[in-house]
């Protein structure tokens, strides 16, 4: 029986129970959160090792970062490096996006070494082996799709990136609209090219039964992609995008009735005044899914600083709801990330996660940040890079400019909470 189905029947599952120990909440609000779909716990039965990582209704703010080959770089050790990186700089869950070399072997060894969930995009393989094989996407079957996503979930894969919701009365709307950028998904782009080459349906949709049997057997949680995101502003919150996340809402609800665990992936590129809205709108037409969010990036123009364009994005719609936010790297849309640029896409959308969990009121994120004041305070120096959120770089930029005053080097010998604690006659102990 899945997470879902037992939950169902009132079990506590080890895998609950553990994500209630790192959460700290009581198990059966975990369990309650599973029964009703608004919390995810992404496990592969196959994915030995793994260490569950709960997404949804009243947990902290997850973040997911992205690693892979491309045709133009990456092998299974460059892929390992980035992920030796991610897991120190703690993000929750990674996804494996390879497109070039022995895709299978790549994944292999990164479930191997992590006990993060990991997930994946089947199509992207799908699509690779077409062109090696038959000479271009567009030929490839049916059946080869649901043979690599059944191949990818016996090797543990946790969680799989599906664009179901790409059907023949989405792509009328896209082609009505008249976008600025049309499509930037590739996986959607890949089924797009294939549905109108074929004159055909999007199998994930016509077959979804299909894709459900082989999640419910090898506990493999769906996240439901969203091939028409936005890639500008000027497209957001397009009819082509919003026919999408209505039948995305529609699968989430078939998802449930099969006892597959399901969440929703979000737009990418969003003005700050429309993301609110859009975490609203997902929450109501998927029946409080989790949702994953890539982003959202605010504005179009900020190339090699797009992890803060992101995070700026992204803590606006955790705030708003959204549960789980995908990484973005400096180098989004110039290149292939390398390990340091996978750290700071870590940390800036570590950040907007508990500045968004902070308002949210996940247990913890207020408590945190207060220990940080106070040890501001009491010029603290070691208790602050124990509680910063990225100690290895918060210590070595303290150290760069040596002073010999207990404050920092931008104030010296005028420290502003130095100077107000004597003559408010509260002057903390050195520690």
């Amino acid at each position: 029986m899945t997470q879902m189905e037992l939950a169902c029947q009132g079990v506590v599952t080890p895998a609950m129970a553990r994500v209630a120990e790192r959460e700290r909440v009581d198990p059966e609000f975990i369990r309650q959160g599973v029964v009703e779909g608004t919390i995810v716990i992404p496990a592969n039965v196959g994915h030995h090792g793994l260490d569950p990582c709960g997404i949804g209704k009243g947990l902290r703010t997850k973040v997911n970062a992205n690693i892979g080959t491309s045709s133009d770089y990456g092998t299974i050790e460059s892929e390992l490096d980035k992920l030796q990186v991610l897991t120190a700089a703690q993000a929750d869950t990674v996804m494996d996006l390879s497109t070039s070399g022995n895709i299978a072997a790549v994944r292999r060894a990164i479930l191997e070494a992590t006990s993060l969930p990991l997930g994946t995009v089947p199509i992207y393989q799908v699509g690779i082996k077409a062109i090696e094989n038959q000479g271009a996407i567009v030929d490839m079957t049916i059946d080869d799709l649901f043979a690599v996503i059944e191949e990818q979930a016996k090797d543990g894969v946790d969680f799989m990136t599906v664009h179901c919701g790409v059907t023949q009365t989405a792509i009328a709307r896209l082609k009505e609209e008249g976008r600025v950028v049309d499509v930037v998904s590739r996986g959607g782009a890949f089924l797009i090219g294939w549905m109108l080459h074929n004159e055909q349906e999007n199998p994930l949709y016509a077959e979804y039964d299909r894709l459900l049997e082989i999640a419910r057997q090898y506990e493999v949680t769906l996240s439901l992609g969203d091939g028409l995101r936005p890639g500008g502003l000027a497209d957001a919150t397009d009819r082509a995008q919003m026919e999408e996340l209505l039948t995305l809402g529609e699968l989430v609800e078939r998802a449930r009735e099969a006892g597959v665990q399901v969440m929703v992936e979000g737009p990418g590129h969003v003005p700050l005044d429309q993301i609110t809205a859009n975490v609203q709108l997902q929450k109501r037409v998927c029946k409080g899914a989790p949702f994953y969010v890539l982003g959202p990036l605010v504005t179009d123009v900020a190339a090699g600083y797009d992890h803060i364009t992101a995070a700026i994005g992204g803590a606006i719609a955790a705030a708003a709801g959204a549960d789980y936010i995908c990484y973005v790297t400096p180098t989004e849309h110039l290149s292939l990330p390398d390990p340091e640029d996978v750290r700071e896409g870590v940390m800036a959308a570590r950040i907007a996660g508990h500045a968004a969990d902070v308002v949210k009121g996940v247990k913890g994120a207020w408590e945190w940040d207060r220990e940080m004041s106070m040890a501001r305070k009491r010029l603290d120096w070691n208790r602050q890079m124990e509680l910063t959120i990225d100690p290895q770089r918060a210590r070595r930029l303290h150290t760069r400019h040596a002073t010999t005053s207990d404050a920092c080097s931008m104030c010296g010998a005028y420290c502003a909470m130095d100077l107000v604690a004597k003559y408010l006659g509260v002057t903390a102990p050195r520690c």
